[in-house]
């Protein structure tokens, strides 16, 4: 009977680490995500779980490399993640799928070959207190090629931590 009983504590402790666990995270700022789709791949796959700094931004700004959670400016009310790509004043443009900002090329051997689209786009100058983003698989996602710049106010938080599936943990 008293191993029952032993459980019983262990498994409310359990419960309540995690609670606690929870609220903090809530507390300091941070939210867990979910990746829905492809458009980061290879770096983030569909269903990977995330941990998103909400309070990196209100320190400082989004960089270029970054990988962040938006609103989708086009449905506000739909979270997307990418990666920023350039930042208000940078020039971007896009020849053969290669992306240069500022005239440099940028450097993207995350982005699989192929996954690399071969388009063109551009140049465009990124205004005062907005983004330019995209996503890894440049093929498959939407992005600010297509719906136009990202207003800082929609940049929600970097991706902090991808913790499940457990056999690709890695911290961003």
């Amino acid at each position: 009977m008293p191993s029952v009983v032993v459980s019983t504590a262990t498994s409310l402790q359990s419960m309540l680490t995690v609670a606690i666990g929870i609220a903090l995270i809530g507390t300091f700022g941070f939210q867990v995500s979910r990746v829905d789709g492809f458009s980061m791949s290879p770096t983030l796959e569909d269903h990977d779980q995330l941990i998103i700094n909400r309070i990196v931004y209100e320190l400082g700004t989004p960089r270029a490399g970054d990988i962040v959670t938006l609103y989708y400016p086009v449905h506000p009310d739909q979270v997307f993640v990418k990666r920023v790509i350039a930042k208000e004043g940078d020039s971007v443009r896009i020849v053969g799928g290669h992306v240069y900002v500022n005239d440099m090329p940028l450097r993207d051997d995350y982005v699989d070959e192929a996954f690399r689209s071969h388009e063109n786009w551009g140049p465009q100058v990124i205004s005062e207190g907005y983004y330019f983003v995209m996503g890894d698989h440049r093929n498959s996602s939407s992005d600010s090629r297509t719906w136009g710049l990202v207003p800082k106010r929609y940049i929600i938080g970097k991706v902090t931590i991808r913790w499940w599936p457990l056999q690709h943990v890695a911290v961003f």
